[in-house]
Order: structure tokens, then sequence, then C-alpha cells
């Protein structure tokens, strides 16, 4: 493989632009994911320490090998909306006992740890994650159930996860549940339909419905120990599978657990040895600008994020807005796809499609790096068959089956954000850079198309078009469309799986690479009909 040069100017003035507001939206997206860390805020986690009881956080840190990484799912899922920043749930991949497994902590400091609408995005997400990857899951359950006055956008689609933990028992995948406290109403299943639970003396309260319930229903004095105690579930029900005496014997046992499981991973390990990029990847801060209308060179990222910083480029000389070729990241064969220049043509499309068959045919895992502004469009160009080869392209994508990667280093618009892996066509992780923007094409140009689209209609009607109404209108659609693209927007939503510093693609490419192959990888032998 070719090692790639470096043509980067640190001292150049574009750098050093680039550098300052990529440090800028890191700043700010630190300052947002502190709001999530923080819990429900100093009064709310000081009466929960009173209790004896850590946080969500502390007792993912004590789960966890020791030096182990956690990559933290949507830290900033329910941004920009009504409820907390981080959705009163903490997910993500963590290494517990030497094996990779997905965890869910809910933060019973944050009303309770009770589930709203963006806690249950976040929530089965993380178990699809696991589903697909062949990743255990380990369950840290403190939480007083659905947030009642959205129960409306809960109810019908909460059953999902016990649709997926018993999903995810079907396949042999392990479920374990460590209860710390409340798990209530629909919140018992999750311990009910884990492979293993674990519950707190005095602590866990696991029940249908708690005591003013009961006596509503029933009339019925009890109290919740009687009801759904550790010592209750232990000794009666069965419910329990162990029994705690406290939280860090609760996390010992859950180790435990996972140290027993004989778990092994189906897919092949590093065909190679890691080896560090020879370009610095603190330069990652300074390639890719806040402004996507200022190109940056690919090469230059596929040059700070793979192994001895080499790439084997595939028709190098074919479709140059697109690069495709083959590299290693920690040891891990993988083939890239990556925009050069922002716009797929025909050319481009064609040329990814056969790669991504390729890369079929050879059972290796896709990584798409995103900065794409969609399919190109004209009359040249659509008497020349884009729709097409858009359409192989997207075929292509939908129907591989190796595991696919998506990192967003910039724009992500339009049919490009399809066939470059978006969220809609199920990589099996996707991570944004906090300057990248997704929509449906850019401010500018959704609100020129909203004007010259109003300026016909009323030439068609004979009526006088309103020039100072226009610019009025435009500002305010672009204003718009550049909050909604916006990648807290986005993250916020959970149509990513997590905003991640620049300099840290690398090792979070490499981690998810290393996830994948939990699973077995293996390409798809057949597909649809491409129109050729």
């Amino acid at each position: 493989m070719a090692v790639l040069q470096s043509l980067v100017d640190i001292r150049s003035e574009q750098f050093v632009i680039n550098r300052a507001s990529m440090l800028d939206l890191l700043a700010q997206h630190d300052a947002e994911v502190s709001k999530a860390v923080g819990g429900g805020g100093d009064a709310y986690v000081a009466r929960h320490r009173a209790r004896g009881k850590m946080t969500a956080r502390e007792r993912i840190e004590l789960l966890l090998d020791e030096d182990a990484p956690f990559v933290e799912f949507s830290a900033l899922a329910a941004w920009g909306t009504p409820f907390h920043v981080g959705a009163s749930i903490v997910t993500g991949i963590g290494v517990v006992a030497d094996i990779e497994c997905v965890i869910i902590a809910h933060d019973p400091t944050v009303r309770g740890g009770t589930m709203n609408p963006f806690t249950l995005k976040k929530n089965l997400r993380a178990l699809e994650i696991a589903r697909v990857n062949r990743l255990p899951v380990i369950n840290l359950v403190e939480s007083g159930g659905a947030d009642l006055p959205t129960q409306a956008d809960l109810f019908v689609p909460a059953g999902n996860i016990f649709r997926e933990l018993t999903l995810l028992s079907a396949l042999g995948i392990p479920t374990v549940a460590l209860v710390f406290g409340n798990s209530t109403a629909g919140g018992a299943y999750v311990p009910g339909m884990c492979d293993h639970a674990v519950l707190v003396d005095k602590r866990a309260k696991v029940f249908l419905g708690g005591p003013p319930l009961v006596k509503m229903a029933t009339g019925e004095e009890s109290d919740d120990e009687s009801l759904g105690g550790a010592e209750m579930h232990s000794r009666v029900t069965g419910l329990a599978d162990y029994f705690a005496s406290d939280e860090d014997d609760c996390i010992r046992i859950g180790r435990e657990i996972m140290g027993a499981l004989n778990w092994r991973k189906l897919g092949p390990g590093p065909s190679r040895t890691a080896t560090e990029p020879r370009h610095d990847g603190e330069e990652l801060l300074g390639i890719a600008g806040v402004d996507l209308r200022v190109p940056f060179d690919t090469r230059e990222v596929i040059g700070r994020i793979v192994d001895d910083s080499r790439f084997d480029e595939y028709k190098e000389l074919y479709g140059r807005s697109l690069l495709t070729g083959w590299a290693t990241i920690h040891g891990f064969s993988v083939g890239i796809i990556a925009n050069a220049q922002g716009v797929l043509f025909s050319e481009e499309a064609k040329k990814a499609t056969e790669f991504i068959m390729l890369a079929n045919q050879t059972d290796v895992p896709l990584l798409f790096l995103q900065h794409c502004t969609g399919y190109m469009v004209g009359k040249d160009y659509e008497q020349g068959g884009i729709i097409k080869d858009g359409a192989k392209m997207i075929n292509a994508v939908t129907n591989s089956q190796v595991p696919h990667i998506t990192v967003i280093m910039g724009a992500s618009y339009g049919a490009g954000n399809y066939g470059m892996c978006g969220r809609s066509f199920g990589p099996r992780f996707l991570f944004a850079w906090p300057n990248s923007k997704m929509a449906v094409m850019g401010p500018q140009q959704l609100a020129g198309v909203m004007s010259i689209v109003a300026r016909q209609s009323a030439e068609s009607q004979g009526k006088p078009f309103d020039e100072a109404a226009d610019v009025v209108q435009r500002q305010a659609i672009e204003e718009q469309i550049e909050r909604e693209s916006h990648a807290f927007f986005n993250s916020g939503r959970v149509y990513d799986d997590g905003i991640i510093d620049p300099r840290d693609t690398r090792t979070v490419v490499g981690l998810a690479l290393s996830a994948v192959h939990s699973n077995t990888v293996a390409g798809q032998r057949g597909y649809g009909v491409f129109r050729m």
C-alpha cells in the first residue's frame, strides 16, 4: 500500500481559522455534555449520594475494567427539546471482564430516571447496536418507569424494549440486569426479561404497581419490601438470581457474571499489527472547518486515521470526487469510501457500487467518510443517467452485508446522505464531527428553491411578486435550516450515535471495528436488480 503524503500547512490562514472554529465548537459541545454529566443538578445528585448511592456514571466506571475505554452514545440526546440533555440515560460500549458489551444505565437524579421519548430512542438504539453486533448487554437499573405526561408518545413504542431483550436472549446474546433502585411498572420486566438479575438489598424495588397503585386498585395495604424488595424476590419469587448486600457488591457480582459467560467473538481479530499514522492526528482540527463551502482534502483525513498512513486506492484516476480504497485501522482491514469534492457524479456512483461489491466478496467492513452535498443535478447529468447510477450505489449500500461504519465530517445533504450510508441505511455505528450538517440541502439552496417556486406561482396566477417579503422569507428559511441542520440538533434527535472530537476518529472507529467483529463478518453474495 502507498503511504499518503501530507501537504497540510499548519501555518496557513485557512488552517488557523479552521482549527480555531473547531476548538470553539468542541468547547460548546463539552459545555452541553457537562449538562448530561451533571445529572439532575447538584441538589439532586447530593440527595442521591446522601442515600448511599452512586451516580449512573460512577456505577459504569466501577463496572468497567481498569483503564478500559467507554464509547458513549448520544450524549446530547434531547438537546434542544424540553427534556434534560442526555435524556436521563447513559448508554455506550465498554469492556467488562475482558468482554465488549453495551451498557445502559438510568440516571435517577433526572426526574427519578423516568423515560421520556428521547430516553426511549436512545435505549432502543443501544439495544439495536447490541443485537446487530452481537454484544452482551448490562442494564444498570434505577428508574421510575415512564414519564407519565408523555405516555402517548411512549406506551406503544416502548414495548420494543421488551421485544429487543427477548430477541437478544433468543439469539444467545447475554443480558444482565443490575437493579440498584426502582424498577417499576413496565420497567419491572427489564430484570424479568434479562438472562441474569442482581438485586440490591433494601434498595431494589421491582414491582408492577407500587403501594399507592395497589391501594387504589385493590384496597390492599402493602409496603415496598413485601411488594418488590430484593429479599422477597430472592426468597419468594426467584426473580433475583443474586442477592447483593450493597451497590459495590452488585457490581462485583455483575462482573463475575460477565467473566463466567465463556463468551467468544465470532469475527476474526486484527489481521495486521496496529501502527500509528505517520501524520499527526492533532492536525485534524485544522483540516476541515465550520464553513462547509471551503473544500478540504479527504486524503489528509485518511492519512491520519489509518495504520501507518497507508492507503491502497481503488480507481484513483476515475470518478475522482470520490475516494475508494483499502487500509487497516488498529489492525482491522477496512474498505474506505470518502467524498473528495462533495458532489457525486455518475462515475463516482458506479465506482462506489463496484467497490462495495468487492468489499462484500472479500468480507471487509466499510468505512464511509461523509462530506457530500448530494448527487449532481442539471440537464446533462439527468440525460447522462444520474438517477440510474445513483440508484446502483444506493442498491449496493442497501444490500451490502459487511459491517458499515459512518463518520460525517462535513455536509450530509440530500440523497448523498443515503448513498453514503446515512442513518436510514443501517450503519452499525454513525458518528459526527461537531462541524457537520445534515439536511435535505444547504440553507441557501433550500431558501432559494422556495423563492423560485413562490415567484413562479405568482407569475402563473398573474399576481405581483412581493420582493420585500421574499427577502424576509428567505432569511427566515435560511435561519431555520441552519438551526435544524446543526450537529447538536441532529444528535439531540439521536440521528447519530454521538458527536466526536475529530482527533478521536481513529480511536472511535477502531473500537467500533473491534465491536462489529463480535459477530460474524460476511458479505452479501447476491444483489437486487441494477438498472443499467
